[in-house]
This record gives C-alpha cells, sequence and structure tokens, in this order.
C-alpha cells in the first residue's frame, strides 16, 4: 500500500494531544477526540492528554453554574514538553474566563506552538489562543454567544464571525461547542482523505456540516471584531 498523503503532499499528523483546565467545556473535547478514537482503528495515532497537573479535571468550576460535571485524568503535565506533538487542540468552556485557569495553557501554547505542525481551536479556545499571541495577524473564529468576550481577547486577530470554522496556514479555529466537530472533520478529510473523514461520520452516525462560511449561529452582524 502507498504511504499515506495529506492535501498538502506531506505525511499526515499523528501525534496529537488536547490542552485541558478546570471549566473546559465536554463536548468541545470529547467530540473531536472521539473522531481521533475512531480513526485510530485505521491508522496508528498517539494521543496525550495534557494539564498543570496530574489531578482530574474538572468540566465545572464554581463559576460555570452547572450542577453535574465530569474530570478527565490528564496523562502528563505541560511541563513534560512538547517535542512529541504534532496537534495541539484547545477547547473552550467558561473556564477560559479564569485567570489562574488559562496561565498555564497560555504559557504552553506559546511554547509549543513554534514546533507544532497544527494547532486547532474549538469555541472560545480561540479566545485562549489569542491571549497566547499566535493568533495575531490571522484570521480567527470563536463562539458566536460569547463573541464580544472572545473578539476582546485578540485585538490583532482578524475574527470572521461568518465561520463554522476557519483556517489560516497550520492555525483551525471552530465556532461553538459542536462546531469544533465538523472542524475535526474538516482536518481528518485534509489530513487523511475525504473517504476517511466520511467513513467515520457514517459510523458516529453523523451529518457534517462541511462548508466552513455557513454558520447559522452567526446572526445578521457582518464580520469582525467585537461585533
Amino acid at each position: 500500500m502507498a504511504a499515506q498523503t495529506t492535501s498538502n503532499g506531506g505525511s499526515p499528523p499523528t501525534r496529537f494531544a488536547v490542552a485541558l483546565f478546570p471549566g473546559f467545556q465536554s463536548l468541545d473535547v470529547f467530540g473531536p477526540l472521539d473522531i481521533l478514537n475512531l480513526l485510530s482503528k485505521k491508522t496508528p495515532l498517539t494521543l496525550h492528554v495534557l494539564a498543570a497537573t496530574l489531578d482530574p479535571v474538572p468540566t465545572g468550576t464554581p463559576i460555570t453554574g452547572h450542577t453535574t460535571s465530569q474530570s478527565i485524568v490528564p496523562t502528563r503535565t505541560f511541563a513534560d514538553g512538547f517535542e512529541d506533538i504534532d496537534v495541539l487542540l484547545v477547547p473552550g468552556g467558561f473556564g477560559t474566563r479564569i485567570t489562574e485557569n488559562i496561565a498555564p495553557v497560555l504559557e504552553f501554547i506559546r511554547a509549543a506552538y513554534p514546533k507544532l505542525r497544527f494547532l486547532l481551536t474549538v469555541c472560545t479556545g480561540s479566545a485562549v489562543a489569542a491571549q497566547s499571541g499566535v493568533l495575531d495577524g490571522r484570521r480567527a473564529t470563536s463562539n458566536k454567544r460569547s463573541w464580544a468576550w472572545a473578539t476582546a481577547q485578540g485585538p490583532k486577530v482578524h475574527w470572521v464571525r461568518q465561520a463554522r470554522w476557519v483556517t489560516d496556514g497550520n492555525i483551525w479555529t471552530s465556532s461553538g461547542i459542536s462546531a469544533g466537530m465538523d472542524m475535526m472533520y474538516a482536518f481528518v478529510a485534509a489530513q487523511f482523505g475525504e473517504d476517511v473523514a466520511q467513513d467515520i461520520a457514517n459510523a458516529s452516525e453523523y451529518v457534517r456540516n462541511t462548508d466552513p462560511d455557513v454558520d447559522p449561529f452567526a446572526g445578521e452582524a457582518g464580520n469582525g471584531v467585537g461585533k
């Protein structure tokens, strides 16, 4: 069998990681990760679940207002490095608004990004990436219900409101929550082939949104910072 190549002619990335913090949005993480889990049945992958410590990381915090939440156990800490990571996924969630929660994530993004092949964010994860500075001068999107706050975190970012997801170079950003799944399917299609992505969607009984420019949640406002 011939070696698999991406839409850009390179070899697909196989070393993934997700950066967690208290108050992350569960579907931001588990939606894309389940796609990778199913992909790993066809293509061997590695996945690291990162956090500041090895303590379980909760989806809820005192400010989120949830009466139920879940926790996930990291496999290693940010201090363990990034040399073996091709793709970093950064989720959103109410925890992005708590400075002490995201400080270790910001530091990790700044240090790791020059060595990453790809950076992917879901929902207000793009606000975290924006605060790190790596989105400066780039096109990006975020959760529309948090648009004013998210875009204020990156005044040098070219924010795109009417977008399910946005790709700018090696950075992919998605709109809110479930949009992360559409972005991940598109990423898998670009890196591993459309047939692979669609087969995973069929196995999941998921109907994909395949047009990144169609966002039914963007409202009537035009694109731009602070709108």
